[in-house]
């Protein structure tokens, strides 16, 4: 049975963030977005200092991954396409397939898994049922449609071993598993995991920690979920902002930081756009790294 908990929930980082997103632990930092701004952000600490703006695009940026083996450059899930954006904020294309669709769109969120693929969602600007993707790109650059038929596609999670994907539309209210073949990166399924009723607000970011159990940033309803492997709910945390877009577990610490939005919002509440922090009785490992390209420039 789930149990609701009003854990204290305190600012990592005041800001009034449009669309902050994309919380991951990377190389002993925290990193996240604002996405319709395309800036891309560090805290050191986690908490008690002031953000870094490490770059600001023109065009709206979703999420970030590491890449293997070059320092201060990151794979992104940018406009429409996947690009290698570089310390000094230049975007290196390597597709742009949302750019070949019928339904004006951009990329959404993202994460690399285990085994160094980087896996982005898009979603239609204007809610058009279907008209978003799941994209993997493979560390030959090659990026890959392997789902359609989604509409707002968010949250790419995996497991330890990366052989479980759980991907939110959130526009459906819905979290689905796949099955994922680490050496080829194929996919069976997805099924069903979770549904969320409408007066419950909509599943979006997402993470999973170091005992198998998915974390869920509940868009609209004010809170974060967390839920066994076989589906059940374990634990709700309050959220004091209604917008959190994603979760991301500190890798000692036992917290938990969860980004919120302003975004749409008539009377966005004090602490909607910012950074929050609460405890959290698990942990994860840093976000995996992109494995493509090695040292040397492209």
């Amino acid at each position: 049975m789930a149990s609701a908990a009003d854990q204290p929930v305190t600012i990592a980082i005041q800001g009034d963030y449009e669309l902050a997103e994309g919380g991951r632990w990377a190389h002993g930092r925290f990193v996240y977005v604002d996405i319709l701004s395309g800036r891309l952000f560090e805290l050191r600490d986690g908490t008690g200092r002031a953000p870094r703006q490490l770059a600001r695009l023109d065009v709206p940026l979703g999420a970030v991954a590491p890449v293997h083996d070059r320092p201060d450059t990151w794979i992104a899930a940018a406009g429409t396409g996947i690009a290698l954006l570089t310390a000094d904020g230049a975007l290196e294309w390597l597709d742009r397939p949302e750019d070949r669709t019928t339904v004006p769109s951009r990329m959404n969120d993202g994460v690399a898994d285990p085994a160094g693929r980087f896996w982005a969602g898009s979603m239609p600007y204007d809610g058009t049922p279907g008209a978003g993707s799941l994209y993997r790109t493979d560390p030959d650059g090659t990026v890959v449609r392997v789902l359609d038929g989604l509409t707002i596609v968010n949250g790419p999670a995996f497991t330890a071993d990366g052989t479980t994907l759980y991907l939110a539309d959130s526009a459906a209210g819905t979290i689905h598993r796949c099955r994922v073949d680490p050496a080829t990166g194929d996919l069976t399924g997805p099924e069903t995991f979770a549904r969320f009723r409408g007066d419950e607000g909509s599943p979006d970011g997402m993470t999973v920690d170091d005992e198998g159990c998915l974390w869920v940033a509940v868009w609209g309803g004010g809170a974060v979920r967390r839920y066994h492997p076989d589906g059940r709910l374990l634990h709700t945390l309050s959220v004091p902002a209604p917008q959190p877009t994603s979760v991301c577990l500190h890798p000692t610490d036992s917290r938990i930081l969860i980004t919120t939005a302003r975004h749409g919002l008539s009377d966005p509440t004090a602490l909607s756009g910012a950074v929050l922090s609460a405890p959290a009785p698990a942990r994860a490992s840093e976000t995996h790294s992109w494995r493509g390209g090695g040292p040397a420039p492209w």
